[in-house]
């Protein structure tokens, strides 16, 4: 399995995205990125919350729920969920593109469906009896947790996915859960138990970070995916801080599981408070970003309004020697991080799945880097011929002779 790419409109719009934008960028990812790898549409958080606004929720709001205490969508934002037909007709639309198609929950029940103490589909009980009503989230209001230890606990969540397969969903982001470990740990055991036998396969994405490092395996069982950081946005202190939680986390990448490092700040962001906020970061810092996060082997969701790309974001995003380094890296790790001419500079390895050994190097420093990189560095002996991903450069030799700017950073692909 691949590390899973795609779209995530949460920076783009918080919790305010409407059907029309959701389209209008699936559109764009099926004609400018589907080739490319890019497949996932997801609409982020509240969906079902018709007066959602911006990135703040609004405390104790009235949310669309049916009769069984599943959320709906908003209609007035989702117009084609009319009718009871939820996100069915979305998702289609999304697959008749190629594309696939996800969703972001909160862990547990609705408080107003325990409040009502509505029925839960397929049992006898109500959603009173299997709310866990002191575990809440401490940033929205949504949701009470769920007593795994109840009965009708499990079939809540079976019929809550079982919907969502109903729906076409491919892809499903759980929040409120991957850090809060380990209260909440029976209930993700549950949640996955569920997504499992609801008959259809989908992605599970545990959120928000950072992950705890000891709990690897937990996430290994229950999901493919699982945020190693909180909210990740266009910061320069936070990219710098993302090096350290990739040293410590490589080794639990692969075979379907993928410690994930958030979503790409690039392009333009929080469209949903109508100003033009382009990301902050800089260039190199953006080329940064997606070097770590591909010989990492992060999932990659872009965070902009796809349709207002400029050149430089699309051919960031488009870049295939980055992409096939994404996709085939095995065994990266950090090499080394130390002072070289007064700037930090760091150095991560990884082999090709396809043949070949793919270096990246980072100057972290605030001056421009020249230096020179052996390649014994990356345990290679003698000379070999390599290839710099992002400019398509070739050279031969027995070392890498290179420029870096603050902040920047170069790929390489040495052999073939």
């Amino acid at each position: 399995m691949r590390s899973p790419m795609g779209w995530n409109s949460w920076d783009c719009y918080g919790a305010a995205v409407t059907e029309d934008i959701v389209r209008q960028n699936a559109r764009y990812m099926a004609e400018n990125l589907n080739e490319y790898g890019w497949e996932y549409v997801v609409v982020d958080i509240q969906w079902s919350e018709p007066t959602a606004e911006n990135h703040e929720y609004h405390p104790f709001t009235e949310l669309c729920m049916d009769e069984y205490g599943r959320l709906m969508p908003a209609v007035n934002r989702f117009p084609s969920a009319a009718d009871g037909k939820g996100f069915a007709p979305l998702g289609e639309y999304i697959h008749s593109l190629g594309l696939k198609f996800g969703i972001h929950i909160m862990r547990g029940i609705p408080r107003q469906a325990v409040h009502r103490d509505v029925p839960i589909m397929g049992t006898d009980t109500t959603a009173r009896k299997i709310a866990k009503t002191d575990s809440i989230c401490v940033w929205n209001t949504d949701m009470y947790g769920i007593d795994p230890a109840k009965n009708g606990a499990y079939e809540y969540y079976l019929s809550l996915f079982r919907l969502y397969a109903s729906w076409g969903v491919d892809f499903i982001k759980c929040d409120d859960i991957c850090r809060e470990m380990p209260h909440c740990e029976e209930e993700l055991k549950l949640l996955s138990r569920a997504l499992k036998n609801c008959g259809r396969d989908m992605v599970l994405s545990l959120s928000p970070g950072p992950a705890l490092l000891e709990k690897a395996q937990l996430y290994k069982d229950t999901a493919n995916m699982w945020r190693i950081t909180d909210d990740f946005w266009d910061e320069w202190q936070l990219l710098y801080n993302m090096f350290e939680r990739c040293e410590k986390w490589c080794t639990h990448t692969g075979n379907g599981c993928y410690p994930d490092a958030d979503m790409l700040p690039i392009g333009a962001l929080r469209q949903d408070y109508n100003t033009e906020d382009r990301t902050k970061f800089t260039p190199d810092e953006q080329y940064t970003m997606m070097t770590l996060w591909s010989i990492f082997r992060s999932p990659l969701f872009i965070g902009a309004e796809m349709t207002k790309f400029d050149k430089f974001t699309l051919e960031l995003v488009t870049n295939k020697g980055i992409l096939d380094m994404h996709e085939n890296a095995r065994h990266a790790h950090q090499v080394y991080r130390k002072d070289i001419n007064g700037n930090e500079m760091i150095l991560w390895t990884a082999v090709s799945a396809k043949g070949g050994t793919y270096m990246a190097v980072f100057n972290a420093g605030e001056n421009e880097a020249d230096i020179t990189v052996p390649l014994s560095d990356t345990e290679l002996e003698g000379e070999h011929s390599f290839t710099e991903l992002w400019s398509g450069e070739k050279g031969t030799g027995s070392a890498v002779h290179l420029s870096i700017a603050p902040h920047g950073a170069k790929a390489f692909l040495i052999g073939d």
